[in-house]
């Protein structure tokens, strides 16, 4: 038996499309296998590579980084820190709207669907891209980490001006595969609840973002939903 991972774009598949045919993505294949004959897993299986289909490897302009997925019912489809439309908005992002409010005056979201992010360059992605239902962290150290930290590096290496949002100590183990000679860094504590506290709330990532892009001759990222 086989597990069918859903179409990548045209785009990621030239810039990443060789990871598929190495071993650590057979045997990861391989364990999605075994987890969906006996869990119910996030986001739906058509939804795993969301973040990448809807910005294209030629489109980055911002990469915000995530864990895994949220492992609520209703709740992932794809993309980091984001939600379904009609789902609650989880205490992480709600930080990261309260944040928002203050560094670009953007009202604060009833939505938590940041696909209005997605498509306009910025990559919203999660290190791990599934999850069993209700077990955070479920599926770590199973191959998620070493195809989205190639991604990390392909886009370190070819691309020029990218902003890299890094919250919290996992996301901020990725600065060593990041070409900072080149690319813009923002880290800061995660959002969470647990952290945010500790020097995410004031960070302003969302206006040092755009005026590093403002800087460069780029579009500035409308935030705001």
């Amino acid at each position: 038996m086989s597990y069918a991972l859903p179409q990548l774009s045209s785009s990621w598949l030239r810039a990443v499309g060789v990871e598929f045919e190495k071993e650590y993505m057979h045997a990861l294949k391989a364990f999605l296998v075994d987890e969906k004959a006996h869990h119910t897993l996030f986001p739906p299986s058509e939804e795993i590579f969301t973040a990448l289909n809807l910005t294209s490897f030629e489109n980055v302009k911002v990469v915000i980084l995530g864990q895994d997925p949220y492992h609520g019912s209703h709740q992932a489809h794809g993309l980091a820190f984001s939600v379904s439309n009609q789902t609650k908005i989880p205490p992480s992002l709600a930080n990261i709207f309260k944040e928002l409010k203050e560094d670009m005056g953007c009202n604060v979201s009833s939505v938590g669907n940041l696909t209005a992010w997605a498509n306009q360059g910025v990559l919203l992605l999660n290190a791990v891209l599934t999850v069993r239902a209700h077990e955070p962290n479920s599926h770590a150290n199973r191959g998620w980490e070493i195809f989205t930290s190639k991604i990390i590096e392909t886009i370190s290496a070819n691309k020029e001006h990218v902003v890299f949002i890094l919250w919290g100590k996992p996301a901020q183990r990725k600065i060593e595969i990041i070409d900072t000679s080149k690319h813009y860094v923002i880290q800061s504590a995660h959002p969470s609840p647990l952290s945010a506290h500790r020097g995410f709330f004031g960070s302003r990532p969302f206006s040092k973002t755009n005026n590093f892009l403002i800087s460069i001759g780029e579009r500035p990222i409308e935030w705001c939903l």
